[in-house]
């Protein structure tokens, strides 16, 4: 069954336009818009108000490709992609004109630009492209397939309490994998979706979750770390019912602070593990277990397995939300080959209940004076001995360790003295730096890559 049939069996599903209040069902928001019966690409930057969620949903019961991006990508880089990739359609309300696209009026509300000379040769398994590449606009793109889609989000369902009666934000974008694996659960097996651009940290979110009394709240680590600085846990919340986060390693810290009280007040807490080449899950940590396994991803979800690479250690992951190969070009289209093995990149561990834990990235290590340093544990390291704050790691092989955080009140002897001795290098291995602001992801994470490119601007600036 297609993941658009599985949402219009759900028949207590509606869809709230934070911005006016106006709720609506499906068919008011299927019937609308007029799109091509042929399989064709579809670069759709979407944010998440409702007129985005009509378009994605109208595009899931067609025969489309789509490729879900970011609208705050720059524009040099949304060419570069349409020049790669020539789509039938695009979606981007930031642009009044595209060169050689003409717009269209797919509805009274909703306008696209259209190039009718594009005709893509798509496999027809392929439906649907994400992106991993956070702000830079690189043409790598994760391919999956409807398949994908359902059985990834059947897996999540099958382990997360939704119900009929759920009020859930869409507060993480649903160009992002979990973002969107968000909509996809919640609109199949949910009750009412509140649309809105609008995150943890603004009060327009909270006014909203009074207003409508949302169940659950979705975050990556960063929104966990926000919420824990605006004291999210010295307030009540009567409609919560749970909360998820995944998007990375939590550090430990923020598992118990959460964790203990969530519990306290017989909600659950779900932390889960996943990348954009799984569609977005592969792991889930039972609640009951959370506290006394700190640190661990859990189990496999329903279908997949995992096995621990015994020469390198890498987390190796089977199912069959697993993906069908990246798309570098239009040409990549043409083929969507499923890999019986997904490599995570991840190398991890298991202990003798079945629970497997992350203890670092294979590309995040650095040689420092000859010792090999996991970047992922030292930000771990500093989170737990600053009981939950907030730090990004970026290393240049044999030179040094540059710890970034945005924490005034933390002395940079202090910390240097703290990993010198946790780490056993001298302190002049590490330099530390206080941000006014970490530089993310449009998916809310840390990205390195960025900070690592302005790191070697101001090398050549200063040299």
């Amino acid at each position: 069954m297609k993941l658009y049939e599985l949402i219009a069996r759900n028949p207590h599903l509606q869809y709230i336009d934070a911005a006016s209040g106006n709720s609506c069902r499906l068919p008011d928001l299927r019937s609308s818009l007029d799109l091509t019966d042929q399989q064709q690409l579809a670069l759709l930057y979407l944010d998440n108000s409702i007129a985005a969620i009509e378009l994605l949903l109208n595009c899931l019961d067609s025969r489309l490709t789509i490729a879900l991006l970011s609208p705050k990508l720059h524009t040099a880089y949304k060419q570069q992609l349409e020049a790669a990739y020539a789509p039938y359609y695009i979606y981007d309300p930031t642009r009044e004109q595209i060169q050689e696209y003409t717009p269209y009026k797919a509805s009274a509300t909703i306008s696209l630009f259209r190039n009718q000379e594009n005709r893509a040769n798509i496999h027809p398994d392929l439906k649907l492209l994400l992106s991993t590449s956070g702000t830079t606009g690189s043409p790598k793109f994760v391919k999956l397939s409807e398949a994908n889609l359902v059985q990834n989000a059947l897996s999540i369902i099958d382990y997360l309490p939704i119900n009929s009666q759920d009020v859930t934000p869409l507060n993480l974008p649903v160009f992002y994998s979990y973002g969107l694996s968000v909509f996809t659960t919640n609109s199949i097996a949910g009750g009412t979706i509140v649309c809105a651009n609008r995150d943890v940290v603004q009060k327009e979110f909270w006014e909203d979750s009074q207003r409508y009394g949302y169940t659950s709240i979705a975050g990556v680590p960063y929104v966990y770390e926000m919420l824990h600085r605006i004291g999210f846990c010295r307030k009540e919340y009567p409609a919560l019912r749970y909360m998820t986060q995944a998007g990375g390693k939590l550090n430990p810290a923020l598992v118990n602070i959460f964790g203990e009280y969530l519990a306290a007040r017989s909600k659950q807490f779900f932390v889960m593990y996943g990348q954009t080449e799984a569609t977005a899950r592969m792991s889930w940590m039972p609640p009951q277990a959370l506290l006394q396994k700190p640190g661990s991803i859990g189990l496999p979800v329903r279908n997949g397995q995992f096995c621990i690479a015994p020469d390198t250690q890498e987390l190796l992951y089977t199912g069959p939300n697993v993906f069908g190969g990246y798309a570098h070009t239009a040409a990549d289209l043409a083929t969507f080959e499923p890999l019986p093995v997904l490599h995570t990149g991840d190398v991890a561990k298991q202990d003798d209940d079945g629970y497997y834990y992350i203890t670092g990235r294979m590309k995040r290590f650095v040689k420092l004076f000859g010792a090999r340093v996991n970047l992922d544990e030292v930000e771990t390291i500093l989170k737990q001995e600053t009981n939950g704050g907030t730090f990004a790691c970026i290393g240049r092989e044999d030179q040094h360790l540059l710890v970034l955080h945005e924490h005034a009140d933390l002395e940079d002897k202090a910390i240097r003295q703290l990993l010198s001795e946790k780490l056993h290098l001298h302190p002049s291995a590490f330099k530390v730096q206080q941000v006014d602001r970490f530089v993310l992801t449009p998916n809310g994470k840390p990205d390195y890559a960025a900070m690592q490119q302005k790191l070697h601007e101001k090398a050549i600036a200063t040299a």
